[in-house]
């Protein structure tokens, strides 16, 4: 059951972002006017670039010969040149890969992408530059249109929770059980993309091809380094250790940010849509969970997510309401009662029939297929 989480069409066939598109437009067309280039190594296809019309064609951080720029210049092509010295790629094509953002893990964590992606934007963010709030907000567009071109055509269920979970834990085998029946049944599994209860989730998937042992087996491995704290690189390693052991697991989405960059991402989510604009990461994930979430356990970031949720499913303002299924009778009526004022908004709504509560993890699923997902 190793199955991507898109079974789309492809995207707009104008759109090139590899090397190997670039060649079959060339082969195939035998122009590329009017097409967008994102994120592609030109530099040995000078040729290509010198004999081929460009007009009015856009190249997105596509290292090229400088012979070859001002050729495409000269047709009329605009080129967004790469920018040096940045820890990401603005223009990028694809989503992350665990492997990319934790690439150099072995000399710490503070030397992966991810960190230091998470450094530039800790220097920058406060600066008032307009130069790094586009670089960011470039980024960010990026990645949106990655993930929709990777989830259209998905039927993608949620998983929110709160990212103290630890490793080792019966709340963290729960959700990691939860992640493993929604992606047996077809669902591509998307949460936030870090630690606690996203990662379990994430995790559920990735184990849902082997045996129910499988999954025991990397909670246990897991559990040797319960959290993030105090060190990410020990956390981050025993993570590749379940992944060098069973490599062929499932696909799932984490849509995480460096917003929260002291949380790192978890490695089992397989595409990773990591934004620096939280606001946007939000609203993103929660849109494009279309088959409806599933709320664990969790404190102020899960509680907004939900009414993140319940808004546009009370106005109806993305289509007809998509279900929610709240997990832990007793946290969200009593620590949290969160419950009680989502009912009073869905009273003579027609989300009200969208909406549940369940009082153990294993109800989830069912309760999902209850309010309309199958």
């Amino acid at each position: 059951m190793h199955t991507s989480p898109a079974h789309a069409a492809p995207h707009d066939d104008r759109e090139i972002e590899t090397l190997e598109d670039f060649d079959a437009t060339v082969s195939a067309r035998g122009t590329l006017a009017g097409h967008r280039v994102q994120g592609v190594d030109l530099t040995d296809r000078t040729r290509e670039l010198l004999t081929t019309d460009t007009a009015q064609a856009v190249f997105l951080g596509c290292p090229m010969r400088e012979d070859a720029a001002a050729k495409v210049r000269a047709d009329g092509a605009l080129v967004f040149p790469p920018v040096p010295h940045l820890p990401f790629d603005p223009y990028r094509g694809h989503l992350y890969t665990p492997d990319e953002l934790f690439a150099s893990l072995d000399k710490g964590y503070e030397q992966t992408p991810d960190a230091l992606a998470y450094a530039w934007f800790q220097r920058t963010k406060a600066d008032g530059d307009i130069y790094a709030s586009m670089l960011r907000a470039v980024h960010d567009d990026s990645i949106s249109d990655a993930l929709d071109e990777l989830l259209r055509g998905a039927r993608v269920v949620g998983v929110m929770g709160g990212h103290a979970m630890k490793r080792g834990t019966q709340a963290y085998a729960g959700a990691a059980r939860l992640g493993r029946e929604l992606s047996r049944a077809r669902l591509t599994v998307a949460t936030g993309g870090g630690p606690g209860a996203m990662e379990a989730a994430n995790l559920g998937a990735y184990a849902a091809p082997y045996d129910d042992a499988m999954l025991e087996e990397a909670c246990l491995l897991l559990a040797k380094a319960p959290s993030f704290t105090p060190s990410v690189t020990e956390w981050a390693q025993a993570a590749f250790e379940v992944r060098t052991r069973w490599p062929k697991g499932n696909h799932s989405v984490g849509i995480p940010t460096w917003f929260y960059g002291h949380e790192p991402p978890n490695a089992f989510a397989s595409h990773i849509a990591k934004y620096f604009a939280n606001a946007t990461r939000e609203d993103g994930l929660l849109a494009r969970s279309t088959a409806g979430v599933v709320f664990l356990p969790g404190a102020a970031g899960t509680v907004q997510e939900i009414f993140d949720n319940a808004t546009p499913n009370y106005y109806e303002s993305r289509g007809e309401p998509t279900p929610m299924v709240l997990v832990d009778r007793e946290h969200w009526t009593e620590r949290l009662p969160t419950w009680p004022l989502l009912c009073a908004l869905a009273r003579e709504r027609s989300m009200e029939s969208r909406i549940t509560l369940v009082d153990r993890i294993e109800e989830a699923p069912e309760a999902l297929k209850r309010l309309g997902v199958q």
